[in-house]
């Protein structure tokens, strides 16, 4: 059976980790930051170093907040690169430029050892219920190999293409959220402002074609006021930053990821940068003078 290792143990990587080594597996762990004591608890193993967990496993996976994170843990000293041998995988599950990916797997492969970048969507929520969608960009052998792995995490697991294409994928992902939770904001601003309740017109919302999981869930979160992450605004903003710099350099207008951008910045301004990012609404809020929920 394949040994595993995992980097990265944050609010995603955590419940990630923990759902391999539910299904039976060995896991390595590590992380900069402290290796939660349940994860050791239910079977798995604390390592000093991304170095140990690659030396230890045979498929590595990664799960950090940034591009520079990423290239930290693979590359820096006692990082994962240093630990690796010839046919070993590391799998990239952070939400990463789809640029740098494709020179992080050519690194990798230089080393004789396999890459696949397989960014998620789904939230905490997803991440603990081993119901993420997973989109993998690398080649088919490989995405095969790891198949089995990604299937004790995730629900939707889907072979994007090429390195550096599940990261276009994930970006893909993050502008149509971004404009979802926008969109659920000024839906839900609107109703309460005219005098509904605005907790049935979710609820008779939810019955019809603008259903979606984000008012499922994040329209919940706007009517009972719950910001605390989820997914932090930092992080969306970082992939919206993705989103429009490729933007720029592939000649496409995104206006109304800009928009929702900008509405996030607002967002920080107020010091909201690690509320979650249904706290969007706040920004609407901030300029119609009203909250959700408030009485007409």
């Amino acid at each position: 059976m394949s040994k595993l290792g995992f980097v990265g143990l944050g609010i995603m990587g955590a419940p990630m980790a923990l759902n391999l080594i539910k299904a039976g597996h060995e896991v390595l762990l590590f992380s900069r930051s402290s290796i939660p004591s349940s994860l050791v608890e239910a079977g798995g193993k604390a390592c000093k170093s991304g170095k140990e967990v690659a030396q230890g496993a045979d498929i590595i996976f990664t799960m950090v907040p940034d591009t520079p994170h990423v290239a930290s843990v693979l590359f820096d000293p006692e990082g994962i690169a240093e630990g690796l041998s010839a046919g070993k995988i590391v799998v990239d599950m952070s939400s990463i430029s789809p640029i740098e990916t494709k020179a992080f797997a050519s690194r990798i492969n230089a080393l004789d050892c396999e890459y696949l970048d397989a960014p998620v969507s789904g939230g905490e929520v997803g991440a603990r219920n081993a119901a993420l969608s997973i989109m993998v960009g690398g080649a088919e052998a490989t995405f095969e190999k790891v198949r089995p792995f990604f299937a004790a995490m995730g629900t939707n697991i889907t072979l994007v293409g090429g390195n550096g294409d599940g990261q276009t994928a994930k970006v893909a992902n993050q502008i149509i959220v971004a404009l979802t939770i926008e969109a659920v904001g000024e839906a839900l601003l609107f109703a309460s402002r005219a005098g509904a309740d605005p907790a049935r017109v979710r609820q008779a919302l939810m019955g019809g074609f603008a259903s979606s999981k984000i008012l499922e869930v994040h329209g919940e979160r706007m009517i009972k006021r719950t910001f605390d992450p989820g997914f932090r605004i930092e992080l969306h903003q970082k992939d919206l930053n993705l989103a429009l710099s490729a933007g720029k350099a592939l000649g496409l207008a995104l206006p109304n990821t800009a928009t929702c951008q900008e509405l996030f910045n607002m967002c920080a301004a107020h010091g909201g940068s690690g509320w979650d990012h249904s706290g969007m609404v706040r920004a609407l809020e901030l300029m119609a003078n009203f909250e959700v929920g408030q009485e007409a």
